[in-house]
């Protein structure tokens, strides 16, 4: 099971509309998948579940990311080992919970601790244990998880437990001078986690080695989304090409060098995953009836030539999904 974070200091660059794509396309392919929706927002969970679903899954008894760590994050047990919500066959999900905020917070006040309180290091190593957990219930043999555009406690912890991350950019300048700020950040988190991790994997530490991430995930591409297509060599209008064509010097110099001496790259000549253009108006037909763009026909209101380019769209998804049949 190889675990996948969705990630980006930037938002409204198209990353959950991205996850939820390249995980049905993966379960399509008989890969059993599980996505999991870590940011608080729950865009993830409102795009695959109706309104009773999520607030059951919110419910004492319910399985949301939240639910299930709580007694950890208020300190009064361990985790609540409930499973996945099944979506289809070899789909499944861990529901959002906008009180993760609660245990982002938790998070931050126990993390100068962790390096020599276990108390600390359980909460720093909850959602981590969980998906882990989550994930061998349902023989899930890839994780996806999406994470809130910051650079926050929260997406610290989460990436802390991946053994990969893919980036969604936008062709513009945000997108660009972000990439700084992934590699830096990147770096501090790396050592960080060296300190509060080195000394729970001592025999007798009293923390199962099992238990305890990496702490250093692996940059496996970044996508270009968002971008308005156009009939030239780059595919973009001419505008979004200016940006277009700096995103992969901003991506090698700010992201894959800094990472290189840690071991968190995987040194290939090419670390773009794909392009996918903006889809308009087709992505709140695929949001209303909770199933991909390339899923959705005249049953869920397509007309004319959008049944067609829905139909297509599969085919922007191909490049990354080669790559993760790649790496398993």
């Amino acid at each position: 099971m190889i675990q996948i974070a969705i990630f980006n200091n930037k938002g409204g660059v198209g990353k959950t509309t991205y996850l939820f794509h390249i995980a049905n396309l993966l379960a399509d392919a008989e890969i059993c998948t599980l996505m999991v929706d870590c940011d608080s927002q729950c865009n993830l969970t409102a795009y695959a579940l109706d309104d009773s679903e999520i607030k059951k899954s919110w419910s004492e008894r319910g399985n949301s990311i939240y639910k299930v760590i709580q007694p950890v994050s208020e300190g009064l047990g361990d985790i609540r080992m409930r499973q996945a919500h099944c979506l289809r066959e070899k789909l499944y999900l861990v529901p959002g919970d906008i009180d993760l905020n609660i245990y982002e917070d938790r998070l931050g006040e126990t993390w100068a601790s962790a390096s020599v309180q276990p108390a600390s290091i359980r909460v720093q190593i909850a959602i981590y244990r969980y998906i882990k957990f989550a994930a061998q219930k349902c023989n899930a043999q890839v994780v996806l998880i999406d994470l809130g555009p910051n650079l926050g406690a929260l997406n610290r912890t989460v990436l802390g437990g991946c053994d990969y991350f893919i980036t969604p950019l936008s062709p513009d300048l945000f997108s660009i001078k972000g990439t700084q700020n992934l590699g830096n950040k990147f770096v501090v988190w790396h050592d960080e986690w060296e300190n509060n991790l080195h000394k729970w994997k001592k025999p007798n530490s009293g923390i199962s080695i099992d238990e305890l991430p990496y702490g250093a995930p692996k940059f496996l591409g970044y996508v270009t989304q968002q971008h308005n297509i156009r009939d030239s060599k780059s595919g973009m209008t001419i505008g979004w090409s200016i940006f277009g064509n700096q995103v992969d010097e901003a991506v090698r110099k700010n992201i894959v060098e800094q990472l290189e001496p840690l071991g968190q790259n995987d040194r290939k000549q090419n670390y773009l995953l794909g392009k996918i253009p903006n889809l308009h108006s087709l992505v709140p037909y695929s949001l209303n009836a909770h199933k991909p763009v390339y899923k959705c026909s005249s049953s869920d209101g397509l007309k004319g030539s959008h049944i067609s380019k829905a139909r297509n769209s599969k085919q922007l998804y191909q490049d990354i999904i080669n790559e993760i049949q790649s790496i398993l």
